[in-house]
């Protein structure tokens, strides 16, 4: 086993990675965003969603997860450009019916802060940057890090499902399969590690990881078999208190907090249950069979919760700038669920 890095190391390494996220130095489309970008155009908007989005996230702390799993299926999908807001039209299926996306929560509330946004500076401001900000604002109110968005993004007009099936990160992924993805839009191994690390506030579909707990094919044949990297008695309580044998099957709209105990509580839970073989997608046990990221998963939970936070706010600020639209590309929709016209 590769031995975590002393904590005065992890220290070092975090303060050099929070001067990359303050610099924002980025190249390309992504060095067209910029911070304070609508502060002529519609000044105070920033302050306007982070107050809508802290009043609401105090009353129902569940928000904060449904936002940040939005924005991510956003940016993995042609970039951050709010694609996944729009509605499936009679010319095509829409990213937000695709399979991955049917659990997706949060449409209805970045639809009431655009309308917010809206009524204060019409046409001005993107629906991905509403949906940037207010993940970011959503994680903060409840305890969790805050990290620099840059603005400018533009909206995109092309939503497709079949680009979702093939571009989101599915649960059964082996760490290959995950790292050749992310290295699709930039994103390197630690930024699949810590990124992540949103689980700790996250909820799955007993439908995600059932292959785990029924019929695993490494442990012989029949439905009464699981995984063996999964820990025995964390598999036979989920069997028989949440994903119940039914028909031969499960309940697949049973849900299960990925961070027993404390989902409500953006902290280091998700990797310490991470390390006892108690997560529940096959995704994230994937984690612990590379040694760099075993390594990194040891050390983060060996020191304290703020240098996870600083890890996690560096990887959401390269997160929020890929494959972003920005200048002339795109458009700046009035409704995040409708392109503006069909020139678009």
């Amino acid at each position: 086993m590769v031995n975590p890095r002393p904590r005065s190391s992890w220290s070092a390494m975090v303060m050099a990675m929070a001067v990359v996220v303050l610099a924002c130095g980025v190249t390309g489309a992504r060095g067209q965003l910029k911070m304070g970008f609508y502060a002529q155009s519609c000044p105070g908007v920033e302050k306007m969603v982070g107050d809508f989005v802290r009043q609401h996230v105090v009353r129902v702390p569940t928000v904060a997860a449904a936002l940040l799993r939005l924005h991510f299926h956003d940016c993995f999908v042609r970039g951050c450009d709010a694609s996944v807001l729009l509605n499936s039209t009679a010319a095509g299926v829409a990213e937000k019916d695709a399979p991955p996306n049917l659990t997706l929560r949060g449409f209805d509330f970045v639809d009431r802060v655009k309308t917010l946004v809206e009524e204060a500076c019409p046409g001005v401001v993107s629906c991905a940057d509403v949906l940037a900000l207010a993940a970011r604002d959503a994680v903060a109110a409840i305890g969790g890090p805050s990290w620099r968005v840059p603005t400018g993004r533009r909206d995109g007009t092309v939503s497709s499902m079949q680009e979702a099936l093939d571009e989101i990160p599915k649960p059964s992924m082996s760490f290959k399969e995950l790292t050749d993805l992310f290295a699709t839009k930039g994103l390197g191994v630690r930024d699949l590690v810590w990124l992540s690390g949103a689980h700790t506030i996250g909820i799955a579909h007993c439908s995600s990881f059932a292959d785990r707990l029924y019929g695993h094919p490494t442990t012989g044949a029949g439905n009464d078999t699981t995984d063996p990297s999964l820990d025995a008695a964390y598999a036979t309580n989920l069997r028989r208190r949440k994903c119940l044998a039914a028909n031969g099957g499960y309940a697949e709209d049973a849900v299960v907090e990925m961070d027993p105990g404390s989902h409500l509580t953006f902290d280091l839970g998700y990797y310490r249950a991470l390390l006892k073989h108690r997560s529940l997608l096959q995704s994230d046990a994937a984690l612990l069979t590379d040694a760099a990221a075993r390594a990194d998963v040891e050390g983060v939970v060996g020191g304290p919760d703020e240098v996870f936070f600083q890890l996690f706010a560096r990887s959401m600020a390269t997160l929020g700038a890929v494959q972003v639209k920005t200048g002339a590309q795109g458009e700046i929709r009035r409704n995040c669920a409708v392109v503006n016209s069909p020139s678009n």
